[in-house]
């Protein structure tokens, strides 16, 4: 792999530098080990890049508020919110939670790719959560700049905020999530059956900009989701709404802008999941139905989706149109925009 300016991260970061990152590579290749630990001067970087974590992980405990300052930035941490109840993080700008030594995971996805620690910010186990006019992203080592290594981006990010392990009550409130791969992720896995009756999330008035995937993508959870705006980027671009295993989202009045190549049915991927209730939908600035067009447009190839969630959203802020709120969110989400 070449030289890059990762080399200078890697060093800043105390990733053991260039030749370090290069045996590593080598050892957990697919020419190599494939999925195997890697072992000797590699193995003993990637186990002292574990250290990591206890600079990384910080742990956010019940009954607490995160209220930041003018200007408060918090860089290179994940703020994690495990087995806690009552919390608010409000006015925070949460950037580049970075991994040192991303996982290499062989069977994924059938090419293989990367798999990273560090979430911005996790919410695990948490209940009657708030996150309000925060600011996300990986601002300073973007994952677009990082190189190609096995044939896949290296990426050094996992998800900005995901929402896992029984976590429940959440609202997400004007706040931005941009730049980036993974945006959020609600349920962590296809058999979390534990899930079920849990991972009830609001997330209204956000922006989700240049964000590649899982805006969300949900597994089990009942989700409102109104009055987001959604900045689709021109590169890489997969979909914007997950619906996946067992999972339960309600949209309504939602703008997305994109470019030219990207048609309304990209907006939306299934994996197992079926029940997607959407109205008001913009599409650069037309109403648009996702789960008619999408249907129409995987029709025989893909199971329907069906309005049909099984329950209405009841506890909620005024929802306001799509056109109100695209301008709104515009200039009003993320950090230092509190009202």
């Amino acid at each position: 792999m070449p030289r890059s300016g990762t080399d200078r991260n890697l060093r800043l970061q105390g990733c053991g530098g260039h030749q370090g990152l290069k045996k590593y590579l080598a050892a957990i290749g697919p020419r190599t080990q494939g999925s195997a630990e890697p072992q000797g001067e590699p193995e003993e970087a990637h186990s002292a890049s574990s250290g990591q974590a206890e600079r990384v992980e910080l742990p956010v405990g019940s009954n607490t508020t995160i209220v930041g300052l003018k200007n408060a930035v918090l860089k290179g941490g994940s703020l994690q919110v495990r087995n806690a109840t009552n919390v608010i993080i409000r006015n925070l700008d949460v950037r580049d939670a970075y991994d040192c030594f991303p996982v290499w995971q062989p069977n994924t996805g059938g090419l293989g790719d990367w798999k990273t620690a560090y979430d911005t910010i996790w919410l695990s186990g948490a209940s009657h959560v708030w996150v309000d006019h925060v600011t996300l992203s990986d601002k300073g080592h973007p994952d677009a700049e990082e190189p190609t290594c096995f044939a896949r981006n290296y990426l050094r990010h996992d998800g900005l905020l995901d929402i896992t392990n029984g976590s429940d009550l959440v609202t997400v409130s004007w706040s931005r999530f941009a730049d980036h791969d993974k945006a959020m992720l609600i349920g962590s896995s296809d058999t979390a059956s534990g899930d079920r009756g849990r991972l009830r999330v609001t997330l209204h008035h956000n922006q989700f900009e240049s964000v590649v995937q899982r805006a969300p993508r949900v597994r089990f959870g009942q989700v409102h989701l109104y009055n987001n705006r959604y900045v689709v980027p021109s590169d890489d671009y997969r979909y914007s709404i997950g619906v996946s295993t067992e999972s339960a989202l309600y949209a309504e009045n939602n703008a997305f802008h994109t470019p030219g190549h990207i048609e309304v049915a990209d907006l939306v991927k299934s994996w197992n999941g079926s029940a997607f209730h959407q109205t008001g939908t913009l599409f650069n600035g037309y109403p648009v139905d996702l789960v008619a067009v999408y249907n129409a447009y995987n029709s025989g190839s893909e199971r329907d989706l069906t309005e049909d969630v099984g329950w209405t959203p009841t506890l909620h802020t005024k929802i306001d149109s799509a056109e109100t709120a695209d301008r709104e969110v515009a200039r009003g989400a993320g950090a230092g925009r509190l009202p």
